[in-house]
């Protein structure tokens, strides 16, 4: 299988490629392939993200086409974030669709990265792919993330989307930047504690992408959660007892708003978000419980 990644050079990316490099031919669209950390049987496609070229010419044929790129939203969003938001994310992917639809023979399936951001954001929420997108600039930019990605349908690509929540992985991402207070003792819940944190192992945001890969059957969205997301209060009893460090230590809403703006809202407020798709088409998580998956992060 040829597989195309644009954003292989970022956490999921990474993952990505160390399960699938020695298995199949993997391609990564990247702005400096000459600095691409890539496994031995990758190749780096040079591409500057903004304008079709010779990388188009990669998409002939793959079998696969996966769209990681958008820039972190872990930051403050002022006026120019938000708009790097955006454009790092929904003209990025108007760009590849636009190559998608000028290529003689374009990939046959395409997985699309999205955001359980789309959906309300209210410790009140349960939400599965059935619920309505929500309001609001998160939400916005999910819908208008994926509606960038839809015009490849009509080139026969069957396309899905990965509506993906909190990862927790080795490296990088929301774990990481959670363990300096708990390792310092000072760990706990953000917040009032009751909203929801619909975490993933990154493991199984491999595994489910290979598993919407391999099932021809399958296309839309997929929320790519755990089965069991937690509250905030939940996952830093259970951080703080998987270090054997406290979690008493609860950061106040204010002091939130006031470092991170309005993305503050997205921590506070988080709804509980499950994959309803996934379960029923099959899927196995690997790690369906919070505790087994810090465990395995995380006592090595």
């Amino acid at each position: 299988m040829r597989i195309l990644i644009a954003g292989g050079t970022g956490f999921i990316g990474k993952a990505m490629l160390r399960e699938w490099a020695s298995q199949h031919t993997v391609e990564v669209l990247t702005r400096d392939p000459g600095k691409a950390q890539l496994p031995p049987n990758a190749r780096a496609v040079g591409w500057d993200g903004a304008t079709l070229g010779n990388w188009t010419q990669s998409l002939e044929g793959a079998d696969v086409l996966i769209n990681l790129v958008g820039e972190t939203i872990a930051q403050r969003w002022t006026p120019e974030v938000k708009r790097r938001l955006w454009d790092s994310r929904v003209k990025t992917t108007e760009l590849l669709t636009e190559a998608v639809r000028q290529a003689q023979t374009p990939p046959r399936v395409m997985l699309q990265a999205s955001a359980i951001g789309i959906y309300d954001q209210s410790p009140e929420a349960t939400v599965d792919e059935e619920s309505p997108p929500a309001s609001g600039f998160l939400a916005d930019l999910g819908k208008a993330w994926e509606g960038a990605a839809a015009p490849v349908q009509e080139r026969g690509v069957r396309l899905c989307y990965m509506r993906i929540g909190v990862v927790l992985g080795e490296g990088g991402g929301a774990l990481e930047r959670m363990l300096t207070p708990f390792k310092l003792g000072v760990g706990g819940p953000l917040g009032s504690g009751r909203q929801w944190l619909s975490w993933i192992h990154l493991d199984d945001v491999v595994g489910a992408a290979a598993f919407l890969m391999a099932r021809e059957d399958l296309s839309g969205a997929f929320n790519f959660t755990a089965p069991n997301p937690a509250t905030m209060t939940e996952f830093a009893k259970t951080l703080g007892r998987v270090l054997l460090r406290p979690a008493i230590f609860r950061a106040p809403a204010f002091a939130l708003r006031l470092m991170l703006g309005e993305m503050a809202n997205f921590v506070l407020e988080g709804s509980r978000v499950l994959p309803k798709r996934l379960l029923e088409a099959g899927y196995a998580f690997r790690y369906p419980n919070l505790e087994p998956a810090l465990r395995n992060l995380l006592e090595k």
